[in-house]
């Protein structure tokens, strides 16, 4: 587990899905998992699902310009669209610039603070 280091970008997509659609989202977000791991400054991207089927996507990246790239890859645009026509009953996006971060790791034994303003 790593924090995100200050000026890093981290996204927060919060999601519900449509009934009956885990299967098919299932494969198409393997794919788009595929294609983002290529994407320049990719730091990391996990998905979590809470008990009542909330999805919730945590995705970093490195820098702006890198953000804004996998924001407008075609493929990215297309599997958007797709979310909104067949997938999701309900999403929201959060775009956070990360001001202040630290890590603690007992196995490694490193406790890192990325100070900021808070």
């Amino acid at each position: 587990m790593n924090a995100a280091k200050r000026g890093s970008y981290v996204i927060v997509f919060r999601s519900q899905l449509r009934p009956g659609v885990e299967e098919a989202y299932g494969r198409r977000v393997e794919e788009i998992y595929a294609l983002a791991q290529q994407m320049p400054g990719l730091i990391a991207a996990k998905d979590f699902t809470a008990e009542d089927g909330e999805r919730v996507a945590i995705v970093e990246f490195d820098t702006e310009e890198h953000l804004l790239a996998w924001r407008d890859l075609a493929e990215h645009r297309r599997a958007q669209g797709q979310g909104r026509e067949t997938f999701y009953s309900a999403y929201s996006v959060q775009i956070c610039k990360v001001e202040r971060s630290s890590a603690f790791d007992l196995a490694a034994g490193i406790w890192a603070q990325h100070p900021g303003r808070w």
